[in-house]
């Protein structure tokens, strides 16, 4: 028998149910990646859609799985194309019995594994789909997805008293050698019609994509320096390598699976503490399961403007201002070191994330699916369901939202960085103000701008708006909708 294993979001050899089903049968297995030249075009706003800090680690992680095979005496086929038409020929010139692969729930993902599995019914070639990018499964939920709980409290509270996580599969240890046939080379950054960047060595970790090392980060953080056990405490940071897991990267391509991270989670309680922060990270493992079994259960809505609650809210597409909210010039140092941050090295922490959603939409009024899609081409751990269900919720048009919710930079600000050291890493320039100002650059007098080397306006911007008043406007506008949904209804 043989089977053709497509790899999508799942890139690796670890707890890979349609690899360990295949195997299972003694198949022959045709390993298969594609990479999909629409996922390196234009999001709807024009941003690339797959830039170059993703595509590099896309192209690592996925270098790695075809060293992980060839070390097991196969190899993993490589094209550019469509899936829908590269995985079809292959299946046919190999004449296979089956196409195994993972399943996505969204909108683009779901249309290429529709036509594949129409392109396979022509060919008579039968098909197995299998889910496995979650921590619990789909089948083990205490309700239907259409029964999906709206917010995240209930649906934590029932699976976690009446679900259970299934056991990784183990990684094969040897494979049958592949027929005789090109392979093809990796594609380089050039081809898929991108830059390369330079690595900014201020960057938090210097990641690089694939399953081996996204175990060597697991054993890092969990074994060697040993700061699961602090992991609620330090989870909010924004600067060093080991205040979180840093797991998500390797998540979001399926590097690495959660049900992995799970059972290592296990052993650590087992072997050293059990505390708030061993649950704390299971605890944020559910969140991503949430996220997208909420996707499962609305489908496209979740991209729309008005979002998974249908507001609609009159948002801005202020161009001017959103660029320098891309470039971190919006004159708040916090909300300007992160988006430096993400722009330098594709990555951003939680904390830094969910401070600067909130002040594109709640204090600049932006349409929110312009930062969902900003976000979409520079993150390196872009996961599309996270990604779009946290900016629902960050622009209070998520099923869960709970009125017009936003984040007080200033008191952020000296909450998570209270003496300004994550600000003066990724702003030089406000590198010699004080630290009761470095969060208020625009408090400084003339004076104090000559002594601190900086002058407003021209070094570091003014302030684009003025937080107290914008978001009173915005919350006018939001209310607003709330109420003409209310008497529609």
């Amino acid at each position: 028998m043989r089977i053709l294993l497509w790899f999508r979001n799942d890139l690796r050899l670890h707890d890979h149910e349609p690899l360990y089903r295949a195997l299972e049968q003694k198949a022959e297995i045709i390993p298969v990646y594609c990479f999909d030249p629409r996922q390196f075009g234009q999001t709807s706003f024009g941003f690339p859609k797959t830039g170059s800090y993703r595509a590099q680690f896309l192209l690592e992680s996925v270098a790695d799985l075809r060293n992980s095979f060839q070390a097991r005496g196969s190899d993993l086929i490589i094209r550019f194309g469509k899936p829908e038409e590269a995985v079809a020929a292959i299946a046919q010139s190999l004449q296979v019995d089956a196409v195994y692969w993972h399943e996505e729930v969204t909108r683009e993902e779901r249309a290429v594994a529709a036509t594949l599995e129409q392109q396979l019914t022509k060919l008579k070639i039968s098909h197995a789909v299998y889910w496995g990018a979650t921590l619990y499964h789909r089948d083990d939920l205490p309700f239907e997805i259409s029964q999906l709980p709206k917010v995240f409290t209930a649906f934590r509270k029932k699976v976690e008293k009446s679900s259970s996580v299934y056991a990784a599969f183990a990684p094969p240890e040897k494979l049958p050698p592949l027929p005789e046939m090109d392979t093809s080379a990796l594609p380089t950054l050039a081809d898929l019609g991108l830059n390369e960047k330079i690595q900014d060595s201020r960057g938090v970790l210097p990641f690089k994509g694939g399953e081996n090392e996204s175990l060597k980060r697991l054993q890092h953080y969990f074994w060697d320096v040993d700061k699961l056990r602090v992991y609620k405490q330090t989870r909010n940071a924004m600067l060093g390598a080991d205040y979180s897991s840093k797991l998500s990267p390797w998540l979001a391509l399926g590097c690495l699976s959660p049900r992995l991270i799970y059972s290592e989670i296990s052993a650590y309680e087992a072997e050293r503490v059990r505390n708030d922060s061993t649950y704390w990270l299971v605890f944020e493992l559910l969140w991503r399961d949430f996220f997208r079994f909420i996707c499962a259960k609305h489908g496209d809505t979740v991209f729309y403007p008005t979002g998974l609650r249908g507001l609609k809210i009159a948002w801005k597409q202020d161009w001017p201002r959103f660029e320098q909210w891309t470039r971190g010039e919006t004159g708040y140092p916090l909300v300007d070191a992160n988006m430096r941050e993400l722009a330098a090295t594709g990555f951003m922490s939680n904390r830094g994330r969910q401070n600067v959603a909130s002040f594109l939409t709640k204090n600049l009024g932006i349409d929110w699916r312009m930062g969902a899609e900003w976000f979409e081409s520079l993150l390196i751990d872009y996961d599309v369901c996270s990604n779009w269900g946290n900016w629902n919720y960050a622009a209070g048009v998520g099923n869960d939202a709970r009125g017009f919710r936003y984040f007080n930079i200033p008191k952020q600000s000296k909450d998570y960085d209270p003496d300004g050291s994550y600000v003066k890493h990724w702003l030089p320039e406000l590198a010699k103000l004080p630290r009761q100002k470095i969060h208020s650059p625009w408090a400084l007098d003339a004076e104090e701008q000559k002594r601190c080397q900086v002058s407003l306006g021209v070094d570091y911007p003014n302030p684009v708006v003025n937080l107290e008043k914008s978001v009173q406007t915005n919350e006018a506008i939001y209310n607003a909708a709330i109420e003409i949904r209310y008497w529609k209804k």
